[in-house]
C-alpha cells in the first residue's frame, strides 16, 4: 500500500512537470513575453525540486514508521502543488492569443 501512494506522489510529480512545461511553451510562443512570468515559471520548476526533496525525506519518515513527518510532508508537498497548479492554469489563460474581437475596443451603440 504505501508503495502504490509513494509512486503516486512521485507520478504526480511528472504531471505537475508537464504543467509547468505547458505554461513554459505557451509563454515562448508568444512575441511579448513577460519578464514576470519567465519568474514565476522559473519559481515553479524550483519548488517542484522542493517537492521531490520533501518526497525523498518522506519516504526515510515512512520507513522509520514516523506517520507525523509523513503527514506533514505531505501537507507541504500538496500546498505546494496547488499553488503551482492555480497559478499555472492562470499564466495559460493569459497566454492564449486573443481573438480580432478581443482586441479591439467594444463597441458602446
Amino acid at each position: 500500500m504505501k508503495k502504490i501512494i509513494i509512486r503516486r506522489l512521485f507520478q504526480s510529480f511528472i504531471e505537475l512537470e508537464k504543467a509547468i512545461l505547458s505554461a513554459k511553451e505557451a509563454l515562448e510562443k508568444r512575441s511579448d513575453i513577460p519578464k514576470e512570468l519567465v519568474a514565476r515559471i522559473k519559481t515553479y520548476e524550483e519548488i517542484l525540486d522542493k517537492q521531490r526533496s520533501l518526497a525523498t525525506s518522506l519516504c526515510g519518515h515512512a520507513s522509520l514508521g514516523n506517520w507525523e513527518e509523513v503527514a506533514r510532508h505531505v501537507k507541504l508537498i500538496n500546498g505546494l502543488s496547488f499553488m503551482i497548479r492555480d497559478d499555472a492554469r492562470d499564466i495559460l489563460a493569459e497566454a492564449k492569443p486573443r481573438s480580432v474581437a478581443e482586441e479591439r475596443p467594444a463597441m458602446l451603440c
